[in-house]
């Protein structure tokens, strides 16, 4: 018997189980993943930014948890020795219509309480040399990081404090057993006082399965990404992002110069014919008919038509791809980009067609479903771990597990 088991061995889920082995040390807290490793899905496949929360309207749960998470994260890193760097990043304003939604960030920046500074085209030329652009934001508190690394170190956090971690274990299915559910999975069954589904991906089905309506469906879109040339580096020193169009969900392809020194560029945001769907020619019947029948999906698709047109097209073409990180870097040449690996965003959507835009967290019955946990939760994982947990309703048999 357990009192807590989490569904999902991504960073939310395993930083979710460290914060309750903080809250709760005497009590049996049980993970499962069903892949053969932790973090193996989005976390695994992620840009490794250390987000500053610039983007985000004040007063949201993405914007308090990054601002809080880059900090935490950054002392996280320090204390456990993981290779990272707050290296800081520019946003350009490739033309004269974007200065005035560069202006918005800036200010949306200084209501997020986040150090940022106007800068320049002469300034950003002194940060990133080779690119061309009319203004820009400097934006200091944002680093770079492998979460992989830093989900292995939680992992072995929780095995310090007596968490049963299971790889290879799939749920399959929730019972009801009086006040207990059992987790049935093709590992056999373990039963617990209270679920904590952290499934990314899969977060809405194990909802259902957990009799909770998360009044949302994971739409999956593939984000693809080239890579620099080991021999054009030097082309990036930092991070370089466009001014975001407000109006499509996505930040535009960008510049981030990883931990390991590489230099990714991307990504184009496509739907994916499957959850897991890292290639073009991967498809899964099941997760392409949820999607292609979801009433949500055709009125997304229908709202931004023209970007999601721009964004196949980017996805099949390489001169498309490339052209648009001319406008960034004009030096840029199809010859100095590679392709390299993609990451699936598990992306909520309403069935109005709105996108869940900030954190969705539902109670059910003696349960708590993440339903959405969007970018920059890898950067507030130790903030959203912490949430969760205050969350939890404390039942009589949880006070003497409290520290």
């Amino acid at each position: 018997m357990y009192d807590f088991a989490i569904i999902g061995g991504g960073i939310v889920g395993l930083s979710t189980a460290m914060a309750l082995g903080e809250r709760y040390p005497h009590a049996k807290v049980l993970v499962l993943e069903k892949e053969s490793e932790w973090a193996f899905h989005q976390t695994g496949n992620n840009s490794g930014v250390i987000h500053s929360g610039i983007y985000y309207k004040p007063g949201s749960f993405k914007a308090q948890f990054s601002r809080d998470g880059s900090r935490s994260m950054v002392e996280f890193c320090q204390k456990y020795d993981i290779d990272h760097e707050v290296c800081g990043k520019v946003i350009v304003a490739s033309n004269q219509q974007e200065l005035p939604r560069l202006e918005n960030l800036y200010t949306r920046g200084l209501e997020n309480g986040i150090p940022v500074k106007r800068i320049s085209p002469e300034e950003v030329k002194e940060i990133e040399p080779h690119v061309s652009c009319v203004g820009g934001v400097q934006v200091f508190s944002t680093g770079i990081v492998n979460y992989k690394q830093v989900c292995l170190k939680y992992a072995e956090l929780i095995r310090n404090q007596g968490g049963d971690l299971r790889l290879n274990t799939q749920v399959l299915k929730i019972v009801r057993s009086g006040r207990n559910q059992v987790l049935e999975t093709n590992n056999g069954s373990f039963e617990t006082r209270f679920v904590i589904n952290c499934a990314g991906l899969h977060s809405d089905r194990i909802a259902k399965l957990g009799k909770a309506n998360p009044e949302a469906k994971i739409v999956p879109f593939r984000g693809e990404y080239y890579e620099l040339t080991p021999e054009k580096r030097y082309l990036v020193k930092t991070l370089i992002y466009p001014v975001p169009n407000p109006d499509f969900p996505f930040l535009g392809v960008h510049f981030t110069r990883m931990i390991d020194n590489t230099v990714h560029a991307g990504p184009n945001a496509v739907l994916s014919l499957k959850r897991e769907g890292y290639k073009k020619t991967d498809f899964d019947f099941r997760d392409f008919a949820e999607v292609i029948t979801y009433p949500g999906f055709w009125k997304l698709a229908a709202k931004h038509a023209d970007e999601g047109i721009q964004e196949i097209i980017r996805s099949f073409s390489k001169a498309a791809f490339v052209k648009s990180l001319q406008k960034l870097i004009p030096e840029i040449q199809a010859a100095d980009v590679i392709p390299t690996h993609a990451g699936v965003r598990a992306q909520a959507l309403m069935n109005n067609g709105s996108l869940v835009d900030d954190f969705l967290i539902i109670a059910g019955e003696n349960s708590i479903h993440v339903c959405n946990a969007p970018s920059p939760a890898a950067t507030s994982s130790l903030e959203i771990g912490k949430a969760i947990v205050k969350q939890i309703p404390e039942p009589t048999h949880l006070h003497s597990l409290v520290a």
